[in-house]
């Protein structure tokens, strides 16, 4: 039988009011800005609330404060096929359980997460499944101080202690290391987004150690960076031509590498791109393989090898948890689970 688990429970009106020794009505009236309240309580009122985490949502003001069944999806995009696979199986899954989901996209801009984090407390969510934009923890303090339980996806922030459904980043780009190693390939280039998150940073990492253990040496020329259109508000998220032009600075300086690792499919069309002007095939002389595995990439010439990634096992497990934290029968966490990749083997890598 499943345990309930412990853990902060969602602040109420009702605290504020007991510990201040006030009526809930002045509570009430204080924090939505009403009349009938002097500054300096209102001031105490506001203080206390923010010291114990108390959040306003939609049915505050309720005589009796139900579930809304709801949960929050916070995410920075949808242009992501990944996030797009995603929070479908978490519709479908919160659908069957009888909730709707509020999604709500940060675009990778941290003002952005907080107005969303804010826009689910107050929608009274009964838990927020999140992709993190990362260097930052303040908005995700809230939400565990609030009680609302929360399940992180993709992103971990160790700092938190909540529960992590993530890929297995370095294995599959060990994977895609070991692929072309054993295909005679010695000069390797992984062709990376340049952004600041756990996910790219245990790609570089784990690309960084497979070398090494296969005899090769490490530096910053195995690894051509692509500027993020990320932190750009409505900017796609990612462009062939972005990888066009790093693939193609880098073999203007006269350098053919054996392998091409991209960080993303798209970038493997920027990268097929650049090497075919060139008369640079495609695999005779460089191997590529993508990461993601869209539903355009075995259209390629040749057909791109990729690395597919289980956003369904992600989102199935992730859900589950969170269903469970919202009923009070969870196991104890916090839980971290990584999830295995797909090394899809195509013509690209054919030699």
């Amino acid at each position: 039988m499943a345990r309930r688990t412990d853990g902060p429970r969602r602040r109420t009106l009702q605290d504020v009011a007991e510990a201040l020794g006030l009526s809930a009505n002045t509570v009430s009236r204080a924090l939505n800005n009403e009349s009938g309240v002097s500054a300096a309580t209102r001031a105490r009122i506001k203080a206390e609330a923010e010291r114990i985490g108390y959040v306003p949502n939609a049915h505050a003001r309720s005589l009796v404060l139900g579930s809304r069944r709801t949960i929050g999806v916070i995410i920075t995009d949808l242009a992501n096929p990944f996030f797009n696979d995603l929070v479908s199986e978490v519709e479908e899954l919160a659908n069957r359980a009888g909730y709707t989901l509020l999604l709500l996209l940060s675009d990778e801009d941290p003002e952005r997460e907080q107005v969303a984090v804010e826009t689910a407390l107050r929608a009274g969510v009964d838990g927020i499944l999140a992709v993190p934009v990362q260097g930052r923890v303040n908005p995700w303090t809230t939400v565990t101080r609030a009680g609302v339980p929360l399940v992180l996806i993709a992103r971990e922030l160790p700092e938190l202690g909540v529960d992590l459904y993530s890929n297995d980043n370095e294995a599959g780009r060990r994977m895609t290391v070991e692929t072309v190693i054993a295909r005679g390939a010695r000069d390797i280039v992984l062709v990376e987004e340049d952004l600041r998150v756990s996910t790219v940073a245990h790609r570089v990492d784990a690309f960084h150690r497979a070398l090494e253990a296969h005899g090769l040496r490490f530096d910053s020329s195995r690894v051509a960076l692509v500027p993020s259109r990320r932190t750009a508000r409505g900017a796609s998220l990612w462009r062939g031509e972005d990888a066009y032009r790093v693939v193609s600075d880098l073999l203007d300086t006269g350098r053919v590498p054996d392998a091409l690792l991209v960080g993303n499919d798209y970038f493997g069309l920027g990268a097929y791109a650049a090497l075919r002007e060139r008369g640079i095939r495609i695999p005779d002389d460089v191997l590529v393989i993508g990461w993601g595995d869209y539903p355009f990439s075995r259209f390629l010439d040749p057909p791109l090898s990729t690395v597919r990634l289980p956003a369904i096992e992600s989102a199935r497990r992730a859900t589950t948890r969170l269903l469970s934290l919202i009923d009070g029968t969870a196991e104890p966490g916090p839980i971290a689970e990584y999830f295995q990749p797909e090394l899809v083997l195509r013509a690209s890598t054919n030699r």
